[in-house]
């Protein structure tokens, strides 16, 4: 263990401070395709029941209107957490009617490229520049990538823990600054060790046939309707994934929170040649919100991100350049299959001691070598984790996945401990065990069950995706909410709809076209 990591446990294992580690927050974003009784994606509209996609806090749309999106509060207790996302599902479950919600992260099968339909918002500025936003993603990107859905989970330590350490570590500077460097540094360590995240929960080794539309891949045949690759753990992460040769050349700088978001400022201001060459508007209409490499800097995909909560018409990089990182985003994670909110309080409480692990072990900076390797160990996981024998690059050596695996693991046995204290528990020392079986046995990771129990039924991916569908469905209609609960989901969507009218009927009529201009502006006036 490094000196710096004995130092700050030994802080935050005395006194007063041990209970500062109840106050992290947790909050989780899941993303889930409405499929019909057949498996076959939903083309009907956001049910209206279930709110307004553009003001609602919990219930909301991704890229596609059957993309939906649930949002829990931040909260910190992550079994809370989970509870809130539990009870989102529960609600949803009364509105849908025959619809199911799509078990894993790589869709169903979908329809014809142009008839996967984007999210709509309505008639507000803010509603249609959404909308003309995911207009400009299907341009870019194609539809059928935007149905890809995945789990975010977002993680704070609590405020007060940031001055703790900067004083006893004598370092000069605001708390604010320190509280943020801290961060980036959190995510330089992610970015080094994010593969075991990939090893551990990847849940995506499978895809429905028809989802790369005939391109060329190297992926093998698993049965007519169903591509695979035998040892992959995360198809989703892959390079089947998003592809954006914008983007290629985009690799944000995370030595400090400036170079970062500077990086990204001059990303959505800088032009992109074939972005240029199809414009803003065709027949009249929009069809990308600019020309340039990101619309807007949510368009940046990458595995984790800094965040902060933005005041009301405010960009994500302004609330960074104005108020420092407050908690950060893991975006990799896919939905397991054979949970009923794809996630679960073991996978939580692991997450919880990985990231203090990554906030509180030293990081230097990345230099091009190891950004690099970061890259190419993560891919080299994704799909073919599983492996036997599967080697890793670790300061420019090869190192077995295994061995690397294990000292990881117990490098982060002393944060689940310190977690365990302050919570006068085992829950993060059993988490940590149960990550270290899949490490000694591949077969108990979600992606090799995933292919055993395709194997076992003789199920295409579909198959087995439309029938976990249909038991999560049962498992959440079989548990409805109390009375008092539903009433309060039925008042939030009425709500949100009223909130939406009033935004639509209320709005200074604004030409759309100053709207976009004002909204592109403000990334311009922001100053290095």
């Amino acid at each position: 263990m490094s000196e710096l990591l004995n130092r700050r446990l030994s802080l935050l294992g005395q006194g007063d401070n041990l209970s500062l580690l109840k106050q992290c927050l947790h909050g989780i974003e899941r993303e889930c395709l409405r499929v019909t009784e057949d498996g076959r994606l939903a083309q009907t509209p956001h049910p209206e029941a279930l709110g307004a996609a553009l003001t609602h806090a919990q219930i909301t749309t991704d890229y596609s209107e059957s993309l939906l999106e649930f949002i829990t509060p931040a909260l910190p207790d992550p079994a809370q957490t989970l509870e809130s996302l539990e009870n989102i599902h529960r609600f949803v479950y009364t509105k849908l009617g025959t619809e199911y919600l799509w078990s894993p992260s790589m869709p169903c099968p979908l329809p014809a490229e142009e008839d996967i339909p984007i999210a709509w918002y309505g008639s507000s500025n803010i509603g249609q520049l959404k909308y003309v936003y995911r207009k400009g993603l299907a341009l870019r990107y194609g539809r059928t990538m935007q149905c890809i859905a995945g789990i975010h989970y977002n993680f704070s330590l609590p405020e007060a823990l940031w001055p703790l350490l900067r004083q006893a570590e004598g370092q000069a500077g605001d708390d604010r600054d320190y509280q943020s460097s801290a961060y980036i540094a959190l995510i330089r360590n992610f970015r080094r060790y994010s593969w075991l995240l990939m090893y551990l929960f990847g849940a995506s080794p499978a895809l429905d046939a028809g989802f790369l539309r005939g391109r060329a891949h190297q992926l093998e045949q698993f049965d007519a309707d169903t591509l695979y690759l035998p040892y992959a753990t995360s198809l989703r992460m892959s390079d089947l994934g998003y592809q954006s040769n914008a983007q290629a050349g985009l690799t944000p700088c995370y030595n400090d929170l400036n170079s970062y978001t500077d990086s990204l400022r001059k990303a959505v201001a800088t032009p992109y040649a074939p972005y240029v060459e199809v414009g803003t508007h065709k027949d009249g209409e929009w069809v990308q919100l600019n020309t340039n490499i990101l619309q807007i800097e949510n368009e940046y995909y990458s595995n984790i991100r800094p965040k902060r909560v933005t005041y009301s018409g405010e960009r994500p990089i302004q609330a960074l350049m104005a108020r420092g990182i407050q908690y950060i985003e893991v975006r990799c994670l896919d939905i397991n299959p054979f949970l009923p909110t794809g996630i679960d309080l073991q996978e939580a409480r692991f997450l919880d001691a990985f990231l203090l692990f990554c906030a509180l072990q030293d990081s230097p900076l990345l230099g091009n070598g190891e950004c690099g390797q970061c890259t190419s160990n993560f891919l080299s996981v994704v799909k073919e984790g599983r492996r036997p024998g599967l080697e890793l690059q670790r300061d420019g050596q090869p190192v077995a996945l295994r061995q690397w695996a294990d000292e990881l693991l117990q490098r982060i046995a002393p944060l689940a401990a310190l977690l365990d204290r302050s919570h006068t528990g085992d829950e993060h020392a059993k988490a940590l065990a149960a990550q270290a079986a899949k490490v000694s046995d591949p077969s108990l990771t979600p992606s090799a069950q995933v292919l055993a129990r395709m194997t076992e039924h003789k199920q295409s991916f579909s198959q087995f995706s439309l029938r976990q569908s249909q038991a999560h469905a049962a498992f959440f209609r079989g548990q409805p909410l109390s009375n008092e609960a539903q009433q309060r989901f039925e008042n939030m969507a009425r709500e949100s709809l009223e909130a939406q009218a009033t935004l639509e009927r209320e709005e200074d009529k604004v030409d759309f076209d100053l709207f976009v201009g004002a909204y592109q502006a403000s990334i311009l006036a922001i100053s290095n």
